[in-house]
């Protein structure tokens, strides 16, 4: 169908025909969508609350463009709106789960570990933490509690190939 929509004498203004909402819908349709699968590969919530209008948008004008009536096209855009919104909260639930994990090795992973002194002299040495030795430093340069072999620490963070450790507390010693 390929009519021109009646222009009103008064306002002038250009209107799309019947095809050209379709079309223009059907675009709107494959870049809400395209911005839909940005969000879940870039979470954040602004391309996935862009694509879920234009998706909607495309997709009552081309129902709209079709013929159907006003009460099609307004159920239409809510639902979408609704199952867009419920893709950006599901994205964004899933991104914030990825951030809140720990790593699993590497030297991301010592942090909060517990592990021995193995050798400590002069304000340094060794730690065996998780299976490995590690040279140690005291986290607190200016502390006086002194380390001794076989006392148990705590990572507190990785400096290079150097944990920096602490004297693990009971409850810590506990788990190790």
């Amino acid at each position: 169908m390929n009519r021109q929509i009646p222009v009103g004498a008064a306002d002038g203004k250009y209107h799309l025909r019947q095809s050209e909402m379709i079309e223009t819908g059907v675009a709107l349709v494959v870049v809400g969508a395209a911005l839909l699968v940005a969000e879940a590969h870039v979470p954040g919530g602004v391309l996935g609350a862009v694509g879920g209008v234009t998706l909607a948008l495309g997709a009552a004008l081309a129902i709209a463009g079709a013929g159907a009536g006003a009460a099609i096209v307004i159920g239409v855009v809510l639902g979408t709106l609704a199952v867009t919104g419920l893709w950006v909260a599901l994205a964004a639930r899933k991104a914030l789960e990825a951030r809140r994990l720990r790593s699993a090795s590497g030297r991301e992973a010592l942090a909060g570990r517990c592990g021995v002194v193995r050798r400590w002299q002069n304000g340094g040495g060794q730690v065996f933490v998780d299976g490995a030795l590690w040279r140690a430093r005291p986290s607190w340069p200016d502390s006086e509690d002194q380390l001794g072999p076989g006392d148990a620490v705590v990572v507190e963070r990785v400096n290079g190939l150097t944990l920096a450790v602490r004297r693990a507390e009971e409850w810590e010693e506990s788990g190790w």
